[in-house]
């Protein structure tokens, strides 16, 4: 018998678990923010990219997109931070997709091509540059 025989099979809860333990502390994230509304001052830190340049960062807004999306004023969220709301959607399609391999018995493998990891890099980088130019004003969180 070798090692690999030997070892048990995970059950369903135990596959589940990881999983679930991620969606719970995202969901606490989110029902923080939700709960604490960013819009007002002295709750959260500000940007230090925004504090010391002026210019806004990918990130700018994220909080009160989050704070907007939790309280289902999507058109909120997307002014505040739409490349955020992109993240909330796309988080969630993968943790379903880690779900169903979970359920499954499958390991989840993520190996995105470099195509795809530049593609992502360039998209954050234009969308950068273009939330901090004067005709991009309509991205300003």
């Amino acid at each position: 018998m070798n090692a690999d025989s030997r070892r048990a099979t995970p059950t369903l809860p135990g596959r589940l678990a990881v999983p679930a333990g991620v969606l719970a502390a995202v969901a606490a994230a989110f029902a923080y923010v939700g709960a604490v509304d960013p819009n007002e001052p002295g709750h959260y830190p500000v940007c230090p990219l925004l504090r010391y340049t002026g210019l806004y960062c990918p990130g700018c807004g994220g909080l009160r997109s989050a704070h907007a999306f939790v309280h289902g004023d999507l058109p909120a969220a997307l002014h505040a931070n739409a490349l955020a709301v992109l993240g909330y959607l796309a988080f969630a399609a993968l943790w379903t997709v880690w779900v169903v391999h979970a359920v499954r018995g499958r390991p989840l493998r993520i190996d995105p091509r470099p195509g795809l990891v530049w593609s992502l890099g360039a998209l954050l980088l234009v969308f950068t540059v273009v939330r901090n130019l004067p005709f991009g004003g309509w991205l300003h969180p």
